[in-house]
């Protein structure tokens, strides 16, 4: 399952970045207008909500499972979850506890 999980991290890394990359080549890095456009209609702000109050709980789960599990460093998917997100966090945080059951 590690290498499972290794492989969805590369891809939850590669995509969600080729539609980012594409916004900074065309509007710089303007954080400002990318926090905008997450809300810019009902749809991608009900998706954006979505996303966020997820990460959100998976980071608080993480937290507690990682502290029963002895995964560690649990504290790297608080940065993929923010500059990736929950397609990259997610997988990481499995790959590291799989990890620490071994």
């Amino acid at each position: 399952m590690r290498t499972f999980y290794l492989v969805m991290g590369v891809i939850g890394t590669v995509v969600p970045w080729a539609f980012f990359g594409t916004f900074f080549a065309g509007h710089g890095v303007d954080i400002p207008l990318f926090a905008r456009s997450l809300f810019a209609n009902g749809p991608a702000a009900g998706f954006s909500a979505d996303v966020m109050l997820s990460i959100g709980v998976f980071w608080v789960w993480s937290f507690l499972d990682a502290r029963e599990t002895g995964t560690r460093p649990w504290w790297v998917v608080l940065p993929a979850g923010c500059f990736v997100g929950l397609s990259l966090a997610l997988p990481l945080y499995l790959y590291l506890r799989a990890g620490a059951r071994r």
